[in-house]
């Protein structure tokens, strides 16, 4: 894989203007013909971790993926294995066309190809083929090559995938493990919508991979904090599971993001997958509304009490999990919960049109 000279950033996709340091692709005139030119935005992420945010329409969004549909190439859907449900893109069958699709897990190194081919069955979709990666490490990283050769057949390759599942740094990592050097790096960042527009890398004289922006998720925990809170909400390291025994009747904060009940069961491990930064509150029930009344964002943080008066209501969610069943409660955006198969009624409040599902576990 090589990169060209190209008049959009090449950290972003967007095009390159000296005009308005206000709008996407600024760089300033003295440096535009300068080889392997970024623009400022893209200069201010690498070098000092900043966000400047620029969003995307959802007319945005259509209008690129749209393009996928009218060509023949193949389509790279990476998701997020610690968010899947969150990382899904909504109606994506329908704008790939007959175009074949190979889902990609990134950021967890666990053997679980078999789960993830049924559950994006279950969202409509009919991968060729499942393949798990990291993007950080480089795990699995030639096999992914091989099945790109393999699938493409001399076509475009087209990768897609929700905000903050890790494209940018997977492409990056096949960009410096597989290509023929001197390339310039994708713009990485923590912060959701970094990549603005197609980025063509070639792969030879006659077919290109694409990047595309990340398409927004609003059922995403991570659309509702500030930047300073989005680092402690994604993981940056490998989650350590906290368990906790529960009887019936307890409560557990997660952060001030959510509360989990514990309605109705014999007293049994509730395992909590989500950041390290992120705190567990244990207290019972009785107490629960008490306690976010008056800690919510100081005790039961992150988020800041800033943030929560930004934040939608908190809504309720009910589950009954049968005996014998070890199942997930994801929350988008944030992790999940696991239970070990006993059975149990469960209520989880999360901030209103934050996804929370009920799924076979991951793990």
């Amino acid at each position: 894989m090589n990169r060209k000279s190209l008049a959009n950033c090449p950290g972003c996709g967007a095009p390159l203007q000296t005009e308005d340091e206000t709008r996407p692709g600024y760089v300033p005139a003295s440096a535009i013909n300068q080889e392997g030119t970024i623009c400022r935005r893209c200069f201010r992420i690498k070098h000092y971790n900043e966000v400047a945010e620029v969003n995307l329409t959802d007319d945005d969004f259509r209008r690129i993926l749209s393009e996928i549909g009218k060509s023949k190439a193949l389509v790279i859907n990476i998701v997020d294995l610690v968010d899947f449900h969150g990382s899904l893109i909504p109606g994506l069958h329908r704008y790939i066309g007959h175009n074949p699709l190979m889902i990609v897990g990134n950021k967890l190194d666990v053997l679980m190809r078999h789960w993830l081919m049924e559950r994006a069955r279950e969202w409509g979709l009919k991968p060729i083929d499942v393949t798990l990666v990291s993007g950080l490490k480089g795990t699995n990283m030639p096999s992914l090559v091989e099945k790109m050769e393999m699938y493409r057949n001399g076509r475009d390759i087209y990768v897609v995938g929700t905000t903050n599942v890790g494209k940018s740094t997977v492409i990056n990592r096949l960009l410096k493990d597989f290509g023929e050097g001197n390339q310039l790096e994708l713009t990485t960042s923590r912060f959701p919508g970094t990549t603005l527009d197609l980025i063509e890398i070639p792969l030879d004289k006659n077919s290109n991979l694409y990047d595309t922006p990340g398409v927004i998720n609003d059922e995403q925990m991570i659309h509702l904090v500030s930047p300073q809170e989005l680092k402690l909400l994604l993981p940056a390291k490998t989650i350590n599971p906290k368990i906790y025994q529960l009887q019936a009747e307890q409560t557990l904060f997660l952060g001030g993001f959510a509360r989990v009940d514990f309605l109705q069961g014999k007293p049994q491990s509730f395992v909590v997958y989500q950041s390290n930064q992120i705190p567990v509150h244990r207290t019972k029930m009785a107490k629960a509304d008490q306690l976010y009344q008056e800690h919510a964002g100081e005790l039961l943080s992150p988020p800041s009490k800033e943030t929560l008066k930004r934040f939608p209501p908190m809504q309720k969610h009910f589950f009954s999990i049968d005996k014998g069943e070890k199942k997930d409660i994801a929350i988008s955006g944030l992790g999940w919960i696991t239970l070990n198969g006993e059975a149990a009624k469960v209520a989880v409040h999360a901030p209103k049109g934050v996804a929370v599902v009920l799924r076979k576990s991951l793990i």
